[in-house]
């Protein structure tokens, strides 16, 4: 019997994570991208093995992915988002901060999504109504919370905004650290987090409509109840882009403040 959908997404997830996880601390080898950014032999290996998944299962969808591109003819409104390792760097340098994302969008919205943590053998997944976390099989489902006033920036560009906004001049601001806790993680894992109630917030610039990085995180964090938006508090993909990602509203509402103050040259 054919696979749901979520369920294939999880399977595919778990396959990238347990080939990121059989690299770890072994010599990797460089690919180099563009300035600064580069991929290993990890990446690529957890590409295939997530690619062998969905292809074997799903061969008529297309499948976007971060070192392949795009594959596939398409054509029946079904494209899978595939990050074999989000978090490159940290894992290059042997810090176990890192994700393997898999989302699937139909027509214009994600169906469903699995980010798998290869360290903590974590899948947070969603079937688009719900978000859950699965660990030894068992499935939890995800509850934000702010509590802990841990907000998590994205640092590394591209910054499309940098005029009216940056996450750097965020994190200089005394109110943002009158009311957060900044942490800087560098894999969107930290999106997920916010779903699950480990981070308050996540804020990010960037243009991220079918983005191989982001849709599965922004995925769950729907599912499980937060408050998403752009960086100017419009919807996902409109205006001028960005996440702000919070567990509830008066974090969300915080957050934005934050980001218009910078729009109105009033960070002190």
């Amino acid at each position: 019997m054919s696979l749901h959908d979520q369920d294939l997404a999880i399977e595919a997830a778990e396959a990238g994570a347990a080939v990121v996880r059989s690299h770890y601390g072994s010599s990797l080898t460089h690919f180099e991208k563009s300035a600064g950014d580069f991929a290993t032999s990890a990446d690529i290996e957890s590409e295939k093995a997530i690619l062998d998944v969905l292809r074997g299962a799903r061969p008529n969808d297309l499948v976007v992915s971060e070192e392949i591109g795009r594959t596939g003819t398409g054509g029946n409104g079904r494209t899978w988002l595939v990050d074999p390792l989000c978090g490159t760097v940290n894992f290059a340098v042997g810090t176990m901060l890192a994700s393997v994302n898999v989302a699937l969008r139909t027509g214009e919205q994600i169906a469903v999504a699995a980010c798998a943590d290869p360290f903590t053998d974590e899948v947070f997944w969603t079937d688009g109504v719900a978000a859950y976390v699965r660990r030894g099989g068992e499935d939890q489902r995800l509850d934000p919370s702010a509590d802990s006033r841990l907000v998590d920036v994205n640092l590394d560009p591209p910054f499309p905004n940098n005029a009216v906004f940056s996450a750097a001049r965020m994190l200089a601001d005394e109110s943002f650290v009158e009311q957060f806790r900044p942490r800087v993680v560098s894999t969107t894992l930290a999106v997920a987090w916010v779903a699950a109630g480990r981070r308050a917030g996540y804020v990010t610039d960037g243009h991220l409509r079918d983005s191989v990085h982001f849709a599965a995180g922004v995925a769950l964090c729907q599912a499980a109840g937060c408050v998403v938006t752009g960086i100017d508090g419009q919807p996902m993909h409109t205006g001028a882009g960005g996440l702000v990602a919070a567990a509830d509203e008066q974090t969300h509402a915080a957050l934005l403040t934050l980001v218009s103050k910078q729009r109105a040259g009033t960070v002190t």
